[in-house]
């Protein structure tokens, strides 16, 4: 009996180390076929060796980039809505039409992003900036006001406030006299305030989704695969896109108790029809409902002179569109880049590309909240900053309130607008839309407006990031670790 005993027990033993050992096979493997960075590869199948079964473990729960595949699957499971594939004319020959010769060098941006994202650079449109929701907020109320067919809107955060309400009700007037509106608010987004401002929403008779519902917990500010787009289209001809959330702290001249600074800008022209095609994609993945037909893709006319195009950036089909759309952009500049964004966690390629910039003489200016909304975001920026600084790119603080505001402007002559931050959550993370935009005009008056901001922040500088004391460079070096999660 007791050599029976003994047999079970060593039996158990062997079983037990050859599933480990069979664990530590597959999942080594795994990190080995599917990890793009080797470093990365390496750690893993380290891990996974020296710890037998808790290192398999580890990396089945946070090794396994369970973000781009869920995403490509949720989105499989909906009709894909895809845009007009490429002109039968180029995009770089379109942009030669609108820019000046000495900026014809650009041409090379509008090529790149047509193999990048198969959608085609329209011309005849028009982008007025509104900055913060004093300008914002009433130009878009009135283009409610005044809608006859449709409205889609959709928004990461909608505020249960007296602007979430009074959006509400343009809503619900626009539903009374006949117009078919569709909102989306993310799962998330939607429970910034409280109660959420969906259920009021619903108890009006809207048409209201919540895109992926969650249980985390309120107002996590980490969470990914969310969407971070902000689209409005009215009749489907009058757009307005941005960074620019539903919520009163964006009226300034209301002195709400926590003031964000942002710009929208009022779209119009053959550019809308990408507007409305993001929107109707992802409300067709969220509710099954596909919006079709000229109540919502109505025949556009031109209506200005800039060369336009969408940019749908996010982990499934369209992943990594907007950084690549970067990158080209980076390239290409001969003069001047200017940056201004909220959070500035650039991966490897995004600061190399910086820096070479900077070092063949391109003047390389980036704008940064002096104090950021997510202090482990200004931490882990802090972090990182040495690192483009060093080279001769120039970055600038700039003053409270908060700069919530999105932009990149390359040569006064290519011009990047939209929901997108320079940080792993918007490059590859969360569902964003962006537009890039060729116009000398447009261009150069976004790069003044970036200029006026520049001349009210301070500059930072190489000494005062030295400075830093040990305590204060070990807590960013930290945070800079898990900067990919931020």
């Amino acid at each position: 009996m007791t050599a029976v005993v003994d047999f079970l027990g060593h039996l158990r033993f062997y079983v037990a180390g050859a599933l480990a050992f069979l664990l530590a096979v597959l999942t080594s493997g795994h990190a080995i076929m599917y990890k793009r960075d080797s470093r990365s590869a390496v750690g893993w199948v380290g891990l996974i060796w020296l710890a037998p079964v808790v290192g398999s473990l580890l990396y089945v729960v946070f090794g396994i980039n369970r973000i781009r595949r869920r995403a490509a699957l949720l989105r499989a499971v909906g009709p894909r809505l895809s845009g007009p594939l490429l002109a039968l004319r180029p995009g770089d020959a379109l942009v030669a039409q609108h820019l000046p010769p000495e900026a014809h060098h650009l041409q090379a941006i509008a090529r790149a992003v047509d193999g990048i994202t198969l959608r085609r650079l329209t011309s005849g449109n028009d982008l007025e900036p509104l900055v913060n929701g004093d300008e914002a907020y009433p130009r878009m109320l009135e283009a409610i006001g005044k809608a006859e067919h449709s409205i889609a809107l959709a928004t990461y955060i909608f505020d249960n406030d007296a602007v979430g309400r009074q959006f509400a009700n343009a809503l619900e007037r626009a539903m009374r006299r006949g117009v078919d509106v569709r909102v989306l608010i993310d799962g998330v987004g939607a429970r910034y305030s409280w109660p959420p401002i969906i259920h009021s929403l619903a108890k009006r008779g809207l048409h209201v989704a919540r895109f992926m519902p969650t249980v985390v917990p309120w107002r996590f500010p980490y969470m990914n695969l969310r969407n971070h787009r902000k689209i409005l289209v009215v009749d489907g001809i009058v757009g307005f896109t941005g960074g620019m959330n539903i919520r009163r702290g964006h009226v300034i001249g209301a002195e709400p108790t926590r003031p964000v600074q942002d710009v929208q800008f009022r779209v119009r022209g053959p550019v809308v029809r990408h507007l409305i095609e993001t929107f109707a994609e992802d409300w067709a993945f969220t509710t099954r409902e596909v919006l079709e037909g000229p109540l919502w893709f109505p025949e556009l006319d031109e209506a200005g002179t800039i060369a336009a195009r969408g940019i749908p950036d996010g982990p499934d089909e369209d992943f990594e569109k907007l950084r690549w759309t970067i990158l080209a952009a980076l390239a290409s500049a001969r003069s001047s880049i200017r940056v201004l964004t909220p959070y500035f966690l650039p991966d490897t390629a995004l600061v190399t590309a910086l820096n070479v910039a900077a070092m063949r003489g391109v003047h390389v200016d980036i704008i940064l909240p002096q104090k950021n909304n997510q202090f482990l975001v200004q931490w882990a920026s802090s972090a990182l900053l040495w690192q483009v600084v060093k080279r001769g790119c120039r970055v600038f603080l700039s003053p409270p309130p908060f700069d919530h505001s999105k932009l990149v402007v390359i040569d006064d002559a290519w011009t990047l607008i939209g929901s997108g931050n320079w940080d792993p959550r918007s490059l590859r993370l969360n569902f964003e839309f962006n537009l890039e935009c060729y116009d000398a005009e447009f261009g150069a008056w976004m790069g003044g407006w970036f200029d006026s901001k520049r001349a009210r922040a301070r500059e930072l500088t190489s000494r005062e990031l030295d400075t830093r004391s040990v305590p204060v460079q070990l807590r960013d070096g930290v945070a800079r670790l898990v900067s990919p999660y931020l």
